[in-house]
């Protein structure tokens, strides 16, 4: 058995983020071999990050990154927000971000795409850090948008760091007008989005199992009334629902009396070229994740005093 030094268990430590005990442990196991150690704790690591892999992940951070006409937005999950705080795990954020420039835009391509100055994957590098951080973390999503000419702008909600936070939105611009009002434009409508968290950009991009449901409701609201007026009753009824939920119809939160596709139009003669609005991307951080219930704290002291 190789004679393990603490020396050695330090420069393992350095190497791997791993406890002192778990160091010392891979090092007699691979005889006092360095990398040997390394691949002994990640592999460790692994079968303790499959373990954590069933506790939920509603917090975290949402990412976005851009260049030139490429921008990109991620949804990494850790299961609290002080893990949400950790230089580490904002870093890899960041940096699943700048990758995903580089990838399809979809989430199997970014998990597989080589993570910088590592022979790993972004998702190995994801379970080495779940062994070092010790909590659950997730990959959940990933988007990306293109413009031929124009700018996607940005905007983060709640921003813990540049270009990280709880809600972040794209909104491509398609445009050979002045860039500079487009930014600023680009920014105003991707505020817009964050409060108002529009379900599609029109009415043809909304879902049609949502729409059938919103009709449904609307018939037995209505019962009874003759096909001809249900309707138009229906009709009428999709129409306002538009108006709420699809971004070009909304009314633009920075001035009410127009609608977003109003502002569009407008911004053509302000631009000094024809404007469109594309498409957006809005994601807020744990959206659709059934968290799990804290404990009563008042009955658990209770319970403590029986």
């Amino acid at each position: 058995m190789a004679n393990v030094t603490a020396a050695m268990v330090k420069e393992l430590r350095e190497k791997t983020g791993a406890g002192m005990m778990d160091c010392k442990g891979a090092l007699s196991e691979t005889a006092g071999d360095l990398e040997a150690a390394v691949d002994w704790l990640r592999k460790k690591g692994l079968a303790k990050a499959a373990k954590k892999a069933g506790r939920v992940a509603a917090e975290g951070l949402v990412a976005v990154e851009s260049s030139g006409h490429h921008a990109a937005i991620v949804e990494v999950n850790s299961e609290t927000d002080f893990v949400a705080r950790n230089d580490a795990f904002q870093a890899f954020a960041r940096q699943a971000a700048k990758i995903a420039l580089d990838t399809d835009g979809t989430l199997d391509g970014l998990q597989a795409a080589r993570f910088p100055g590592a022979a790993e994957t972004v998702a190995e590098t994801l379970q080495s850090l779940i062994a070092t951080i010790g909590e659950n973390m997730n990959l959940r999503r990933v988007a990306k948008l293109d413009v031929g000419k124009g700018v996607i702008a940005s905007y983060v909600h709640s921003q813990l760091a540049e270009g990280l936070g709880k809600i972040g939105v794209l909104v491509a611009l398609e445009s050979e007008g002045d860039v500079a009002f487009l930014a600023t434009l680009g920014r105003q409508i991707a505020m817009h989005v964050a409060a108002t968290n529009p379900v599609a950009l029109d009415a043809s991009g909304v879902d049609a199992a949502t729409l059938e449901r919103e009709s449904n409701i609307l018939r037995e609201k209505n019962a009874g009334k003759p096909d001809h007026v249900l309707a138009k009753i229906v009709e009428s009824g999709l129409k306002s629902y538009y108006k709420e939920v699809t971004l070009l119809e909304q009314p633009f939160v920075h001035d009410g009396s127009k609608t977003v596709a109003q502002v569009i139009k407008e911004a053509s003669a302000k631009a000094g070229a024809p404007v469109a609005l594309t498409a957006f991307v809005r994601y807020a951080l744990g959206d659709g994740i059934e968290k799990e219930e804290g404990p009563d704290f008042a009955a658990e002291v209770a319970s403590m005093s029986r």
